[in-house]
């Protein structure tokens, strides 16, 4: 075994850690600086830093004649991004979920999701649908910044009008706005190359001992990019800053279809193509993870580790499935069978009735108040 290609995968493994932790600090101390929250920022920067190797595999699979691949990484790493990731997050530490999520970002997530899967239908993203979604992607960072800055403003104005002026806090220095910035920036850069290493690395080892490329495509490489969500978002949760965890993970996904999706199919010569085992297997499942954020996240307002474990366990059980289907093994049809019949009623029926007790506790809450 090349010991190269070892050294690259650990290399790869301190790379994301070091380079999550600079972008996690430099992110909230940003925050604080432009006076934009926590929230916000995990919604926006972060998340499109942490996107970027979506992108660049997008582009790349688009100008390199495989655009079936855009589409598929886009689709597969929201899935992971929900059920993987919050699902990890949440078993670290239960993570405690803004109000702006479920009234703002999550119903944004769920539209333009439905939207992507009206886009597709046809089997093709064209140009004009890359200029509709990349419109939407501005579109959505600048009002989420000005109204995080707007809501910010009319906090400080209302605690100075209830208990008087705060102490004037020391402006930021040229010194600490570029040191943070450089944390930011070195720490996106080193979560890219990191990935890269380790999912380069991985697939090398992985051929070395004879797994086929099928399943590296299914596991290593889709997993790979998003690697740097995972990371981030669980130093983010460990180091308490569980709105840029969050935020993270619901913005890069809005980030996915609306920038990734359209600029790779604005720079693809006849649009983005759409395999059918897409549009009728993967994005349905996208959509139902993205639904599923809603009940769970009005739980008492946070992700319980309970609820981690099963977007973890549903990820999982999806992973299998496409590694079943792919080799065509002879488990597939039990499989399949047990998954439709036992699993998914019962996820939905737990789904439901989170949901229906959330609501009726918020109702009772309205009224007692």
């Amino acid at each position: 075994m090349d010991l190269v290609t070892i050294g690259l995968l650990i290399a790869g493994l301190v790379l994301l850690v070091v380079g999550g932790e600079f972008l996690v600090r430099g992110a909230s101390a940003l925050a604080a600086v432009a006076g934009i929250s926590p929230l916000v920022i995990g919604l926006t920067v972060v998340a499109f830093g942490t996107s970027a190797p979506e992108l660049a595999v997008s582009i790349q699979a688009g100008l390199a004649g495989t655009s079936d691949i855009a589409i598929g990484n886009v689709v597969g790493s929201n899935i992971f991004n929900i059920l993987f990731v919050l699902g990890t997050c949440a078993l670290v530490a239960p993570l405690v979920v803004s109000v702006q999520l479920i009234r703002r970002e999550v119903p944004i997530l769920i539209a333009v999701s439905l939207l992507l899967a009206l886009l597709v239908l046809d089997g093709n993203v064209g140009l004009f649908d890359g200029m509709v979604l990349t419109t939407g992607i501005i579109t959505y960072v600048s009002w989420s910044v000005i109204s995080s800055r707007r809501e910010t403003a009319a906090a400080h104005a209302e605690f100075a009008q209830e208990f008087g002026a705060p102490e004037a806090q020391s402006k930021p220095t040229l010194r600490m706005l570029t040191t943070n910035l450089a944390l930011l920036v070195g720490g996106l850069g080193l979560l890219v190359l990191g990935a890269r290493w380790l999912v380069d690395s991985a697939v090398s080892l992985a051929q070395a001992l004879g797994v086929s490329d099928v399943i590296i495509g299914l596991t290593i490489v889709a997993a790979g990019t998003s690697l740097p969500e995972v990371v981030t978002s669980v130093i983010a949760t460990l180091r308490n800053e569980r709105d840029i965890a969050i935020g993270n993970v619901i913005g890069s996904n809005i980030f996915n279809i609306l920038c990734i999706v359209g600029i790779a199919s604005m720079v693809t010569p006849g649009g983005l193509n759409v395999v059918q085992s897409v549009i009728h297997f993967d994005l349905p499942i996208m959509l139902a993870a993205t639904v599923a954020c809603l009940p769970i996240f009005f739980s008492g307002m946070t992700i319980a580790r309970w609820e981690g474990a099963l977007f973890f366990g549903y990820y999982i059980a999806y992973t299998a499935y496409l590694v079943l289907a792919a080799t065509q093994h002879a488990a597939l049809p039990a499989y399949s069978a047990v998954m439709a019949m036992f699993v998914i009623p019962l996820t939905v029926v737990t789904l439901v009735v989170t949901g229906v007790q959330a609501f009726l506790r918020q109702r009772r809450g309205e009224h007692a108040a």
